[in-house]
């Protein structure tokens, strides 16, 4: 089958329409018009076809000039520089053009470059040259001193300052976008915005040279026309000194001005263009808004324009008739001021000043705190960005523990050191620590000490033994076995476990109560049948924060309903109830603590803590009850735990303790407060099929 995307094959040869359309596509345009001025700068051209182009350059300045008035904000011409690179060479080829036509065909007379540059000429010197050069000389000035010089300064320092608040703008689209604020569609079209805005504005102080640099090159080519033009008069055509003087003045400055208005309109369009940064609108509304709206101002202006009529010798009429339109405006805007509003909202003083107060209520879930140093974590670090890592831990946390963790909110804190950062949980103090930027943490898996140049720290999350090493000696680092991660990674590392710590307290009633509500339609009913008719909410909630505080998933919460659907009748004590819930979830325990080679390490309770737990519980069964044992069996117990686990620490192992069901919730709310990720299971929590591993006994 013929491949009918090739528009020129044997079989189907083109008509000239398509040659046309093809011609006529803008890349294929834009390629045959820089050659075409690629040629003008070679080849000669007749009078008639220079005349052509040259009103081509005047009629395309104006274009720019009325584009760069009508836009709303400077982003919405950001071709700009490259159509000032292209107007910029057009003019120049049209220069070295029209030098070609002076110097060659000079002495025919004023016409022999064209009629325009003859028109421009007679009309710049009104007879006589000396007035015509003076007053070619004050227009080059004025573009070159005044207009290409200011729009220059202007784009440079807007170029600075949108470079350094990059940082602080990509933080708060980033921070609207972990918050909920804006989605990732919105995200992405105000970062890219950014980072027009950046290039723009960067563009644009450089594309100012090339104003400045045709200026220059216009002031030689007419030094070059003029001086080679009377000598190529005088000595080659035998004209008279005069004669050559007049002639080539006129075409030179005819040329000069047919080159130089065209810079000046653009340079005036830049102006506008780079000046009209932070104002909305086009040009008029904007000056219009901000200069003419105000009644005082323009009766002020109109009274010292009177004034100003009533001078001796000042010319009245045009002082009289500025005062009488600006008073007339003045009074206008003054009676607008007075008119009532279409639609009046008339507002509450006391409803007004309650908003504030009341937005400050609101509590942050998770909050990072940054130093001013960390900013560039926000930003593109290396494709390792720290909201997109953040977004990935959201998403990481759901499918392990469940339930999807509130947005995360990143602020910068100048209280807290440069490179320093800290978390909160609900507005509380988690966490915090510091990271260098430009360097990488080392850490020995053994637990020893990094040996290597850097600086000695303790990783913020577990506490362990850590350098921060030259990113030159990664291949070294890694070559010793030690473990690398960027800064980035360790905040979220550090994140990571205050998350888990706290993921209780982030189960709040509304997320429960979105957990319940997001059940597939199958499982629905059964949430229907147990809530609120067998278990309060506020259960689930209590029973579901127990299991999340020892880090079990609730992600299974059809089995953790049935289970309360089961115990709920018997007995409302929470301990009771998760008790029951653990023991229906003990496939998913012994999957999740399992080893490498597929079995469960566990760490046995010796039958003497289990009689002395047993003996220490008081109250009656069935209902709350109390630990009550020796402050010094506590501490013995404390001593046997630490080394036992410590034994299968340094053999490589990660086992649970394995306790009875009455004692377990009693002897973890003692561990996890000095070892929070030991598990602690009960027997009937090991499935029948569980492959166990005795490893220690306590």
């Amino acid at each position: 089958m013929a491949d009918t995307s090739i528009p020129f094959s044997a079989t189907n040869q083109p008509t000239g329409r398509d040659v046309l359309s093809w011609v006529m596509r803008g890349e294929v345009a834009l390629s045959i018009g820089v050659i075409g001025v690629i040629v003008l700068l070679i080849l000669p051209i007749p009078a008639f076809m220079l005349d052509l182009l040259l009103s081509v350059g005047i009629t395309s300045a104006v274009l720019i000039l009325m584009t760069s008035l009508m836009i709303k904000r400077p982003l919405e011409f950001t071709a700009f520089p490259t159509v000032l690179l292209v107007s910029t060479l057009f003019r120049l080829a049209l220069n070295i053009a029209s030098t070609r036509l002076i110097l060659s065909h000079g002495q025919e007379g004023t016409e022999g470059a064209g009629h325009i540059i003859n028109a421009f000429g007679k009309l710049m010197t009104g007879g006589s040259f000396i007035i015509g050069v003076i007053l070619f000389i004050i227009l080059v000035i004025v573009n070159f001193v005044v207009i290409t010089k200011g729009s220059g300064r202007i784009a440079e320092v807007a170029a600075r300052f949108t470079l350094d608040a990059m940082p602080g703008k990509q933080m708060a689209i980033d921070s609207d976008l972990s918050s909920g604020l804006i989605d990732e569609t919105e995200a992405k079209k105000r970062r890219k915005e950014l980072e027009q805005e950046s290039t723009f504005f960067g563009a644009m102080d450089g594309a100012s040279k090339f104003v400045r640099g045709d200026a220059i090159a216009g002031l030689i080519i007419v030094a070059i026309n003029l001086i080679g033009g009377i000598l190529i008069g005088v000595l080659q055509h035998k004209m008279a000194i005069g004669d050559a003087t007049a002639t080539y003045t006129t075409m030179t400055i005819g040329d000069g001005l047919v080159s130089q208005i065209p810079a000046l309109v653009i340079s005036i369009a830049a102006g506008f263009l780079v000046s009209k940064a932070g104002v909305e609108g086009a040009a008029d509304k904007a000056l219009v808004t901000q200069l003419a709206m105000n009644p005082i101002v323009l009766g002020m202006v109109a009274a010292s324009a009177l004034v100003l009529a009533l001078v001796p010798g000042m010319p009245k009429l045009p002082f009289i008739g500025i005062a009488g339109g600006l008073g007339y405006l003045a009074w206008r805007r003054s009676q607008d001021a007075k008119k009532p509003k279409a639609a009046p909202v008339i507002e509450k003083p006391a409803t007004d000043a309650e908003e504030p107060i009341a937005a400050t209520l609101a509590i942050d879930d998770i909050k990072i705190e940054l130093g001013y140093g960390l900013l560039p974590l926000i930003n593109d670090l290396e494709g390792r960005r720290l909201t997109d890592q953040i977004r990935a831990l959201r998403r990481t946390l759901a499918t392990d523990f469940g339930f999807v963790m509130p947005p995360v909110r990143i602020l910068d804190n100048m209280r807290l050191p440069t490179q320093g950062y800290s978390l909160r949980i609900k507005e509380m103090d988690a966490g915090s620590g510091e990271v260098r930027l430009g360097s990488l943490m080392a850490m020995d898996p053994r637990g020893g000490q990094v040996e290597l140049p850097g600086e000695h720290v303790r990783e913020p999350a577990f506490g362990l033994p850590a350098s921060w090493i030259d990113e030159n000696l990664k291949e070294e680092a890694t070559f010793r076995g030690y473990t690398i991660v960027d800064p980035a990674t360790v905040l979220t590392t550090h994140l990571t476990e205050v998350l888990k710590d706290n993921m209780a307290e982030l189960l709040s009633y509304a997320e429960m109560q979105k957990l319940i509500k997001d059940l597939p339609a199958e499982q629905k009913k059964l949430a229907d049948d147990l809530i609120p008719g067998v278990v309060s909410p506020t259960t689930v909630q209590r029973v579901l924060q127990a299991l999340l505080r020892e880090r079990v998933s609730i992600r299974d919460l059809p089995t953790i309903l049935e289970a309360l659907g089961e115990a709920a009748p018997h007995t409302t004590n929470i301990l009771n109830l998760v008790e029951a819930v653990r023991s229906r979830m003990a496939r998913q325990l012994c999957w999740q603590n399992r080893a490498d080679d597929g079995a469960l390490p566990i760490v046995t309770l010796s039958p003497d803590w289990e009689q002395a737990f047993s003996e220490a519980l008081i109250g009656p069964p069935g209902e709350e009850r109390q630990l009550a044992l020796a402050p010094s069996r506590l501490q013995a117990f404390i001593k046997a735990v630490r080394e036992a686990f410590e034994r299968a620490a340094h053999a490589g192992e990660t086992p649970v303790l394995l306790t009875s069901p009455q004692i377990r919730p009693y002897v973890r709310s003692i561990i996890e407060r000095f070892r929070s990720q030991t598990v602690v299971m009960s027997q009937n929590e090991v499935h029948v099929r569980a492959k166990l591993r005795t490893v220690d006994s306590v």
